[in-house]
């Protein structure tokens, strides 16, 4: 990381943010060596992301072909507007971007495991149901096992962070617009 006064130091705050964002990016080394980039739901369970595929396609043929992969989530939370002065806008945010393997799980009660914690993540409330085995049949699991993570975040300074976690700390609906006094 280029600015390490960035970095997000606490591994808590990391792991509440992999819990919060609804959408992650999975980075794969596509067929003709380019990046490829696909939007995802996931779950992060005890140091591994877990995400449902379709057993065919794109996403699936480059984690065969390597398993390499890049995983970014990011939570957009406040806007700062620049009156006058467009450098004087800012965003702040918080962010995470992971490197490691990923690994299409065939063995059931790990996919179940996988699809459990999926669901405890988007419907919290319960009530889905047990898993059908012909979904279970045609469903893909991947698994990625981390390597190295880092959290990267921008809060502002002075009384533009102090908004900032406040808005955090009251569970304020993201990213909230800032005035620029």
């Amino acid at each position: 990381m280029r600015k390490n006064n960035k970095e997000i130091k606490d591994q808590s705050v990391i792991t509440d943010l992999l819990h919060q964002c609804s959408i992650g990016r999975l980075g794969t080394v596509g067929k003709a060596g380019y990046p490829m980039v696909k939007p995802l739901n996931f779950a992060y369970y005890d140091g591994k992301i877990y995400f449902h595929t379709a057993q065919e396609g794109e996403k699936i043929e480059d984690i065969r072909r390597d398993s390499r992969v890049c995983f970014e989530v990011d939570l957009p939370i406040a806007y700062v507007r620049g009156y006058e002065n467009p450098c004087n806008a800012e965003y702040l945010y918080r962010s995470v971007i992971i490197r490691g393997r990923a690994h299409i799980i065939a063995d059931s009660q790990e996919k179940i495991f996988a699809l459990q914690k999926l669901m405890e993540k988007y419907q919290p409330e319960g009530g889905y149901g047990d898993f059908q085995e012909e979904k279970l049949a045609i469903t893909g699991i991947v698994r990625i096992d981390i390597e190295a993570m880092t959290g990267k975040e921008d809060l502002g300074k002075g009384k533009l962070r102090e908004a900032v976690l406040k808005a955090l700390k009251d569970k304020e609906h993201l990213p909230i617009i800032i005035e620029r006094a």
